[in-house]
């Protein structure tokens, strides 16, 4: 049946031997060929995937809502009519060649297209591997977060990386599918790649320390994306965790990038993660002032503060003589550490304090230094003008007269 009608087609397209008549049927050709595959076949197409998406049931009909979730319909439709257009303005081309009597040429050009299929094939199956592990990627992403959306031990930061890494396996995978489909030899790949791995290696030490130090991170946890953190002498807000870089978003604007590498190689103190935080703040009281009384004073203005919490307790207790005064330290705790939460703390506790001892006639004294001169030298004696100077010497006024 099928041979016949390519004998009916040939002798009829090939009845044509005129110049008018070829010249004729080639515009008609060419007009159908512009109203199928413009016009029909993406027409068709759409209505046959709509009818199938509106006549499917079951398990069949999840599978393709499933699939509608995870990825758009436009993009696999869109293929299959261009696909369909193809084959048509192919056919279109065949019929042309028939008219103008040039059969030979478009079986010679057959034949080539011929030797072409089995590796059209392997495009398709290219296609097709790499499609479907775009897919089989976003339902892997759903897969994950239904599975870490019930645990509070991983972050969506964590989920992330997660999926980023089965990604790439995924990739991987089908990389390597792809060049065994195409027949490539990996031995030498693999050989080339570990002399290439060897020669970057060598050359991204850092980078590579970088991106080690990122994962283990990313998995031990030591801070979460903002926290307040200070790690070597960079402290600020955590921004970003990334598999190269961590950024901290300092106190004063300034966004401070720093390599994983150092952030494995730093002293890391993480400030808010326990959800309280002890704050330090010494005050002097003069040495005629009884230091008990002071403590007692100031630890009860301190537990006022609305944001000193009371539960740890705060405490003061002296700690040192000073070479003004007796030192007493204040310590207290403060919820939800903040760097607002801290200095209002620290502000309100200066504030009532202060305000306290001078109520109760407490001196907070400033530095004091006693001056003397040595005994040999006479000492020192004060003249009119207030001017210390050495005994012993007289100080000449313009009269002549000296004081003594």
């Amino acid at each position: 049946m099928t041979l016949a009608f390519v004998q009916v087609t040939r002798e009829f397209l090939g009845s044509f031997t005129t110049t008018e008549a070829r010249l004729v049927a080639t515009t008609v050709l060419l007009l159908a060929a512009l109203a199928v595959a413009r016009q029909l076949v993406p027409w068709l197409t759409r209505r046959g995937v709509a009818a199938v998406r509106n006549r499917a049931t079951g398990p069949t009909a999840e599978a393709i809502d499933a699939f509608s979730e995870s990825f758009p319909w436009r993009t696999p439709i869109t293929v299959l009519i261009r696909g369909l257009q193809l084959v048509v303005y192919a056919l279109v081309g065949l019929s042309l060649f028939l008219v103008w009597g040039r059969w030979s040429l478009a079986m010679g050009l057959f034949a080539r297209v011929s030797s072409l299929v089995p590796h059209l094939g392997r495009l398709a199956v290219t296609f097709l591997l790499f499609f479907g592990a775009y897919v089989g990627a976003e339902v892997l992403r759903d897969l994950i977060h239904e599975m870490t959306r019930e645990t509070e031990r991983v972050s969506p930061h964590h989920e992330q990386i997660i999926f980023r890494m089965v990604q790439l396996s995924l990739f991987t995978l089908v990389g390597f599918s792809v060049l065994t489909l195409w027949q490539v030899d990996l031995s030498g790949l693999f050989v080339g790649a570990g002399f290439l791995g060897i020669v970057v290696g060598l050359a991204a030490r850092q980078t590579i320390g970088s991106l080690v130090a990122g994962v283990v991170l990313m998995f031990s946890r030591p801070f979460e994306i903002g926290d307040w953190v200070e790690i070597g002498d960079q402290e600020g807000i955590v921004t970003e965790i990334s598999i190269i870089t961590t950024r901290l978003r300092s106190f004063d604007g300034v966004d401070v990038a720093i390599p994983n590498d150092k952030v494995g190689d730093s002293v890391v103190r993480n400030l808010s993660q326990e959800g309280q935080l002890r704050l330090r703040l010494e005050v002097g009281v003069d040495y005629q002032t009884d230091p008990q009384r002071a403590a007692e004073l100031a630890l009860e203005t301190i537990e006022d503060v609305d944001a000193i919490v009371n539960n740890p307790a705060p405490n003061v207790v002296p700690t040192t003589f000073g070479d003004s005064a007796v030192v007493l330290e204040m310590r207290f705790w403060i919820d939800r550490p903040t760097p607002q939460h801290k200095w209002r703390a620290i502000r309100g506790a200066i504030y009532e304090v202060k305000s306290a001892f001078e109520a109760e006639g407490i001196k907070i004294p400033f530095p004091q230094r006693e001056l003397s001169g040595r005994a040999e030298t006479g000492g020192f004696r004060v003249v009119e003008t207030g001017v210390e100077e050495p005994a012993g010497e007289a100080r000449s006024d313009p009269a002549g007269d000296s004081d003594t």
